[in-house]
């Protein structure tokens, strides 16, 4: 691409003052293309299915993008599928439900993946025994799930599996045009997770409530400080810095280059209210909201274990069928989020939702249009296989 510039007006942390510096836009801190490679699919050399199966099932969506999965194929035919504790997210998600809920993306598009080459797998959660609801096991206790690989008889793949490379947690602005009811009706008629329940909210009242909770919720998470810290340290700014961890929250291109040059995107910046940085990352957890076209709930009748990787499953499933139509979806996880300054805000919602005690909201997600962006940074296959 051609270099061009721009005057941009970059207001400084503590003074207030403006300063105007000539950047340039584009030709630096671009995506490393190895950070990103997954999303080619598996090497056409690579044969033994169940590698082939996870190459596809580590795109898919998961908390922070941590991707929190360990696999032993010691066993053969088989996966016994592991919850990486390195790779967890204590401060917003203490009992670790969102972990699992990626956990059942990931089971999920592996069954797809597999099932687009001819292969069936059944899937067996907690084979060692249950798991336990407050503490996730460690990568060397029990499984969470066993997946047995076995030739089908007859080639069933899902038409969704189509959708896999182009799957995002589309975060950008979204356009200002509500969700064609066509749409929603397709995601409707898609949605057959069972025991999760699907909540489509379209209508202009409550999406405006739901635009005011999800702001609020992502204000709390700015405000307090040790669920920022959790996300800042979780941030990867720049080529460099995503190309040594294709994980977490990436953040690159040339804005950020200067920025970083300049001194004001830092931990420390974004961990400091009122400096540039910090205030960007207030400024992305409003406007996310604020263009909201629709607002989409799975609601499980209880809390266990397999109700949140059931969750998972047709959240995936979801995200696919709003691929396939060309809408865009990022979940907003803030409000459902498990610790004590949360807790308020978290009643009034699930008050509004009518969601009684004992059922669980486990995904609240936006709905819009917008354009498809890059795809996230993900690990090589090998990092998530257990020795």
């Amino acid at each position: 691409m051609q270099n061009t510039t721009r005057r941009n007006f970059l207001r400084l942390a503590g003074g207030g003052s403006v300063a105007a510096i000539t950047l340039p836009l584009t030709g630096c801190d671009a995506m490393p293309a190895e950070a990103v490679a997954a999303w080619n699919g598996p090497a056409s050399s690579e044969t033994d299915p169940r590698r082939r199966a996870l190459a596809w099932a580590l795109l898919a969506p998961n908390p922070h993008n941590m991707q929190p999965w360990l696999a032993d194929l010691r066993q053969p035919g088989r996966i016994d599928l592991y919850i990486d504790r390195t790779r967890l997210l204590p401060e917003t998600d203490p009992f670790g439900r969102q972990i699992v809920i990626g956990h059942g993306c990931f089971i999920e598009l592996l069954v797809l993946a597999a099932a687009d080459e001819g292969w069936e797998v059944a899937v067996e959660y907690f084979p060692a025994g249950p798991v336990s609801e407050t503490v996730l096991p460690d990568q060397a206790d029990r499984p969470l799930a066993q997946l047995v690989f076995r030739k089908a008889a007859e080639k069933r793949p899902d038409t969704l599996f189509a959708q896999a490379t182009r799957r995002r947690s589309n975060k950008e602005t979204y356009e200002a045009k509500p969700l064609l009811p066509e749409h929603a009706r397709a995601l409707a008629a898609s949605h057959a997770g069972p025991g999760t329940r699907l909540i489509l909210h379209t209508d202009a009242a409550m999406v405006a409530q739901l635009k005011g909770i999800t702001q609020q919720a992502g204000r709390i998470e700015i405000e307090t400080p040790r669920t920022l810290l959790e996300s800042v340290e979780r941030t990867r700014i720049g080529a460099a810095a995503i190309r040594a961890q294709p994980d977490g929250i990436d953040l690159h291109g040339p804005l950020f280059w200067w920025l970083r040059q300049l001194g004001m995107m830092t931990p420390e910046k974004a961990m400091t209210p009122g400096s540039m940085a910090w205030q960007g990352g207030m400024d992305y957890m409003m406007k996310g909201p604020a263009s909201a076209a629709a607002f989409g709930l799975l609601v499980t009748p209880g809390n266990s274990r397999r109700d949140q990787i059931e969750a998972g499953r047709a959240y995936l499933r979801l995200n696919l069928k709003a691929t396939e139509l060309g809408v865009a979806m990022h979940p907003l996880s803030q409000v459902l989020q498990e610790y004590a300054e949360m807790a308020a805000l978290q009643a009034e919602f699930l008050k509004q939702q009518g969601i009684v005690p004992g059922q669980r909201v486990q995904m609240l997600f936006r709905l819009g249009y917008a354009a498809l962006p890059e795809p996230a940074p993900r690990r090589r296959l090998e990092a998530l296989l257990m020795t």
